[in-house]
């Protein structure tokens, strides 16, 4: 009906049972480590990068961590990076063929022990689809959105039955966050 305003309905959210908040086994209490892959398709920085998107395209992965010889991670080889190689041989007839001209360099990673819900605000924030986890230079693993996911869909409770038991998501974070000072 024309000028009519649209009533705003509430929205079903995500909710946590509050016992499960305090358990090890708990969203709130992941970290990259609990939900990290470690067997990881990599790239050399001297991998043909034709090669390298040829790898891409079988293993069916949209990205991959380029680690030199002693497995420390030098950047990220991802389907951004194949999108440049294109343009690049489009215009300027492909300068050179290595990984490493068209990596992302210095692309950001997180570490074993960062908590799960900032994962999920990173991804959230960033287009990213990957993470890589290191230890010092050394990549260890990488976290990916559908890790998220997967540990949100095995960890998280949807449930409107117990309303006085239940938390909302967004106060798990107050109850996560050391105490301000």
């Amino acid at each position: 009906m024309a000028g009519q305003l649209a009533v705003w309905q509430p929205v079903p959210f995500l909710i946590l049972d509050l016992g499960d908040c305090m358990n090890r086994s708990s969203p709130a209490s992941l970290v990259a480590g609990d939900i990290m892959a470690t067997k990881l398709v990599t790239l050399s920085p001297e991998t043909d990068v034709f090669q390298g998107i040829e790898t891409l395209v079988r293993r069916r992965i949209s990205g991959a961590p380029v680690v030199d010889h002693e497995g420390n991670l030098v950047g990220v080889f991802s389907e951004k990076s194949c999108m440049q190689v294109l343009i690049d041989a489009a215009y300027d007839g492909l300068p050179t063929n290595s990984v490493s001209a068209f990596m992302d360099s210095s692309p950001e990673t997180i570490h074993e022990n960062t908590c799960f819900l900032t994962i999920a605000q990173i991804f959230l924030n960033q287009p990213r689809r990957r993470l890589p986890v290191v230890d010092g230079p050394r990549l260890v693993g990488q976290v990916s959105r559908r890790d998220v996911i997967e540990a949100a869909a095995n960890y998280f409770t949807i449930s409107v039955e117990h309303p006085s038991t239940l938390l909302y998501l967004s106060a798990l974070r107050e109850m996560t966050d050391p105490p301000a000072v």
